[in-house]
């Protein structure tokens, strides 16, 4: 195979600056580990991130960036300047899950704490947003001692409320791309479930769909579980709905199309003998196309409409149709970007361990920062944390390994950090040469 010059060119010179990162890298790695650590054990809620959030710019400022906090509420913005060149973007996420640890880790988070409605809640990093934020200090300190090595501009920030889908547009809508450098590029990073560590995977394209949170009420009468007949019943009517939301996907949108109909949660009634008066359902909805998008809403609002109405219901009993303000665009991975990070990171870490992967249904608002006026490009690449030989056995055994937002989800930190700072570091320079 014929290298083209460009590729060559960029491959010649991400070796160059590979030996530095590498060591730099070993080099924090023992105190990256320890910040983890802290970090897994102190987790916080979307919207709640305050000590986390101060420990990031703390550390950021301890590299040498100038912070501004407080950025759209519990959002932060690290920027190094060194000298005239481009401006790259770097975002972590910053927040925790409401979800009871089972690990078994000695550093498991233990964390009871009150969310929105006042309700005692467990949380925990399940979804690796602490290698994310240990991996970005990583990369923070490693770009602040190697400035000999690049030349331009490092925006970093803590994004906070990624859970909620909410924090970047509130970070966009604080004046992100005003009040700070507007970046020429922007990259991130994901932890993967199911991938070895030391191995990163990139997507081009569309890597993370549309997500929609969806509520239902459905109404009723209620009644006397022995008198039916007198009342009209919520929870026959929840349970018709639930089958027929199935059809959308399996009837209505083309195959190959991707796309998701989750009914997560059901509520109603309190007593066998007694027919409640309404019931809740809680929806995920997942598309890649706007279209697509589109046509699953309106599709549901159809059909439990015309569900109630083949029920009976009277006019002031028919159900609500709720679309949640808590919702992202699908994230696409720009092409050319995606494929300088590839020979960038490949060089770094060695080309076979950069795999391709495929696309996703999970949701990820890092899309919100690509969709502005500006038109950033992104890119985000998932980041390996489990052990070879367990992926392995899985693979051979033809089960699953716990996956993000289980209780069960443990990274293993110093190698997937020492990659994640490896690979981060790299791309950044490399974008800068």
């Amino acid at each position: 195979m014929v290298m083209k010059p460009l590729c060559l060119s960029l491959l010649l010179t991400s070796s160059l600056f590979a030996a530095d990162v590498a060591s730099v890298t070993k080099q924090e790695l023992p105190s990256l580990v320890s910040l983890y650590q802290d970090l897994h054990g102190n987790p916080e809620l979307s919207l709640h991130e305050v000590e986390t959030a101060a420990r990031i710019a703390k550390e950021l400022r301890e590299a040498g960036f100038e912070v501004t906090e407080k950025v759209g509420g519990n959002g932060l913005v690290g920027v190094l300047k060194n000298g005239e060149g481009p401006v790259i973007m770097v975002r972590t996420d910053l927040d925790g899950l409401p979800v009871k640890e089972q690990t078994g880790a000695p550093y498991a988070s233990t964390k009871i704490v009150k969310d929105d409605l006042g309700r005692e809640v467990n949380v925990m990093h399940a979804c690796g947003h602490d290698v994310h934020m240990a991996s970005f200090i990583g990369t923070a300190r490693a770009l602040s001692q190697l400035r000999d090595q690049w030349k331009g501009t490092v925006v970093m920030i803590g994004q906070h409320a990624e859970e909620r889908v909410l924090g970047a547009r509130l970070m966009l809508r604080a004046g992100l791309f005003s009040k700070f450098p507007k970046p020429d590029k922007a990259i991130a990073l994901h932890c993967a479930s199911d991938l070895e560590h030391g191995k990163v995977g990139i997507v081009e394209g569309y890597a993370l769909a549309n997500v929609d949170s969806v509520e239902v009420v459905v109404k009723g009468v209620g009644g006397h579980g022995s008198m039916p007949h007198l009342a009209k019943d919520p929870i026959v009517l929840a349970s018709q709905i639930v089958l027929a939301l199935q059809t959308i996907v399996s009837r209505e949108v083309k195959p190959g199309d991707p796309a998701v109909v989750t009914v997560g949660s059901i509520h109603g009634g309190t007593k066998s003998n007694i027919i409640s008066d309404e019931v809740r359902l809680q929806l995920t909805v997942r598309s890649y196309k706007t279209e697509t998008r589109r046509h699953l809403i309106e599709s549901i609002k159809r059909i439990v409409m015309a569900q109630a109405e083949s029920a009976g219901m009277p006019k002031e009993k028919m159900p609500e149709v709720i679309v949640s303000d808590d919702q992202a665009p699908a994230l696409y991975n720009q092409p050319a970007l995606c494929a300088e990070v590839r020979g960038i990171i490949g060089a770094a870490i060695g080309a076979d361990n950069v795999l391709t992967r495929e696309p996703v249904m999970g949701a990820e608002d890092f899309a919100e920062y690509g969709l502005t006026k500006e038109k950033v490009p992104l890119c985000m690449f998932w980041l390996g944390t489990q052990p070879p030989e367990v992926v392995a056995e899985a693979k051979t055994k033809g089960t699953t390994l716990p996956s993000l937002h289980s209780p069960f989800f443990k990274p293993i930190p110093e190698p997937s950090i020492e990659t994640g700072v490896k690979a981060m570091t790299s791309a950044v320079i490399g974008l800068m040469k």
